[in-house]
């Protein structure tokens, strides 16, 4: 491999001679190689869309007049890196150093380079276009990365959200499809009373709605930045019309109402929205975790366990087991969850650490965040598809648990006490035998009375005298 020569402030250092990066780049790939991974590419395109609003913004207010050329290249160099066709070049890995400057140093020579190359110039010949003095005009790793993550992670969380939505909604259908299977409903893994399949799938659903209905206000949070601060917020080498008309210059780039902070330096040192927004995508992922939870519990066996809905079978479950189906959808989903609630106390640590003017650690926050939501994205888009539509409900197994569970004493204590249906249940296992052979043999009531309390109208109809009331 051939190489060139560039210099920072440290020295000299060489760089790959084809390589749109350069030393600041390099430097960085030497240190940090420790997550193994690149930053998102969600960030990075985003710090496209921050590097083009920046140059527009400062070409309008006179800036490279005498060499349009330049600009123009700088500008469709910027194009580029926010829609993707430059990624291969930025290298940096995701827990670097320096608050993002890595990142930010990447983008500048990736841009800078391009653009020489659009001029016919060498790479490297920073005196015709430079990372810093060009590319970097008006700007700071501390405004410029912090705000090109919200662009980001606002993108990410609006592709979140319709895979969410999917999952609500085919819980509801699934919920709906189960409307009429009574079954035991359990209370600290224990019987309680009777319910249906719909009922508990529809209450999934639920808590997803509300995890929706908090990701829209998560977006909303997102879109005050600090872009047009530069160092910690003081505005220090940018003119009063740069910072007053960047932020709406991006704005009209990325199509997000964009507003600037009314306190830049707050708007610099703080990070406590990301906190939020980490607080939204842990809150859904224990929804989901419970869901997944509860999905293993109800399927459990099928033969031996509960057993009381069969989940898609997706791949042979052992090596050595003939005929065991693993529920390995909902395992993923949990793994997932897991890791998210994990980046979360990151997070929370992570943000607590900004110390003083800046935070150092927007690196992993970014990191956290835009693979936890993506990831998440995933998971839910999996379990709609690979298993909750699926899902069939085992109708025998549902009513041999009825007939066998004090819920179907439960559901007729006003017709035959409390204390008698106590003594019932107690009698029942002390013989051995199911709570409806009891119930018949005490004769105090009949087949068709027991029937008649375990029909889902009657399970439901509980639900609607409570709403009438309510209402």
């Amino acid at each position: 491999m051939e190489f060139r020569t560039e210099h920072d402030l440290i020295g000299e250092f060489s760089v790959p001679a084809n390589a749109l990066w350069g030393v600041h780049t390099a430097r960085s790939l030497d240190n940090f190689k420790v997550a193994g991974r690149h930053v998102h590419r969600a960030w990075v395109h985003a710090m496209g869309d921050v590097k083009l609003a920046c140059a527009t913004t400062s070409k309008k207010l006179g800036a490279w007049k005498d060499d349009p050329e330049k600009i123009d290249a700088i500008l469709r160099a910027c194009e580029e890196m926010r829609k993707g066709a430059l990624d291969e070049y930025v290298v940096v890995d995701a827990l670097q150093g320096g608050a993002g400057t890595s990142l930010n140093m990447n983008v500048n020579e990736v841009i800078a380079n391009r653009a020489l190359q659009m001029l016919d110039e060498p790479l490297g010949n920073y005196k015709r276009v430079s990372p810093l003095d060009d590319i970097n005009y008006q700007q700071s790793t501390n405004d410029v990365c912090p705000t090109a993550f919200r662009v980001a992670l606002i993108r990410q969380i609006e592709d979140f959200m319709p895979a969410l939505k999917t999952l609500e909604l085919t819980l509801r259908q699934t919920g709906s499809r189960m409307d009429d299977v009574v079954k035991v409903g359990r209370t600290q893994f224990q019987d309680a009373v009777l319910t249906t399949l719909g009922f508990e799938f529809k209450a999934y659903a639920e808590a997803l709605n509300r995890d929706f209905i908090r990701a829209t206000r998560g977006v909303k949070a997102l879109k005050t930045v600090n872009l047009g601060g530069t160092a910690i917020g003081t505005c220090v080498s940018a003119s009063h019309a740069y910072v007053e008309n960047v932020v709406p210059t991006l704005a009209e780039i990325t199509g997000i109402d964009l507003v600037q902070a009314n306190d830049l330096i707050d708007g610099t040192q703080n990070l406590d929205d990301f906190s939020y927004i980490s607080g939204i995508l842990k809150t859904c992922a224990t929804s989901l975790l419970k869901i997944s939870t509860d999905l293993r519990f109800m399927s459990s066996g099928p033969q031996a366990g509960i057993g009381e809905i069969s989940l898609p079978p997706r791949q042979a479950g052992s090596s050595i087991m003939p005929g065991k189906v693993n529920p390995v959808i909902t395992e993923s989903m949990i793994q997932t969850c897991m890791l998210v609630i994990g980046h979360d106390t990151a997070i929370s640590y992570a943000i607590s650490q900004g110390n003083l003017e800046l935070n150092a650690f927007l690196p992993l926050i970014a990191d956290c965040l835009l693979n936890g939501f993506e990831m998440l994205k995933e998971a839910c888009l999996m379990m709609a598809n690979k298993c909750i539509a699926g899902i069939v409900p085992n109708i025998d197994k549902c009513r041999a648990g009825i007939a066998s569970s004090t819920a179907l004493i439960t559901a007729m204590v006003k017709r035959i006490g409390y204390d008698h249906a106590c003594q019932l249940g107690i009698d029942a296992m002390a013989e051995g035998i199911s709570i409806r052979e009891k119930l018949l043999k005490s004769g105090l009531v009949t087949e068709a009375e027991i029937d008649s309390f375990t029909t889902p109208e009657v399970v439901r109809s509980t639900m609607a005298d409570h709403d009438r009331h309510k209402h």
